[in-house]
């Protein structure tokens, strides 16, 4: 089992991020009102797991490309890798690889 997550105030926004990708299972990147990050949520929790969200302010420093999903610390894509992931049979091995 992971170890809780943890805030250090004096850490680097990029190390953070790096940090918070390697101690969950699974997290999404996304910005305030997202749709496409809501759809990948719900299609998470259906198959029982649970994402460590992340809600990147404007300006706030994050992946490329919005929303992220990283699964086991690897970067996953967005909706389009995740739904790739689901309908090929991988999404749930993956997930319980990981822990989540």
């Amino acid at each position: 089992m992971q170890g809780a997550l943890t805030i250090d105030g004096d850490e680097a926004p990029e190390r953070r991020m790096e940090r918070m990708i390697r101690e969950s299972p699974v997290v999404v990147f996304s910005r305030r009102g997202c749709y496409t990050c809501d759809v990948i949520l719900r299609l998470l929790a259906v198959v029982g797991t649970h994402a460590t969200v992340i809600v990147l302010e404007d300006g706030e420093a994050g992946p490329a490309a919005l929303p992220a999903l990283f699964i086991g610390g690897a970067a996953v894509g967005g909706f389009e890798g995740l739904v790739a992931l689901h309908l090929g049979g991988r999404l749930v091995p993956r997930l319980r690889e990981a822990g989540a």
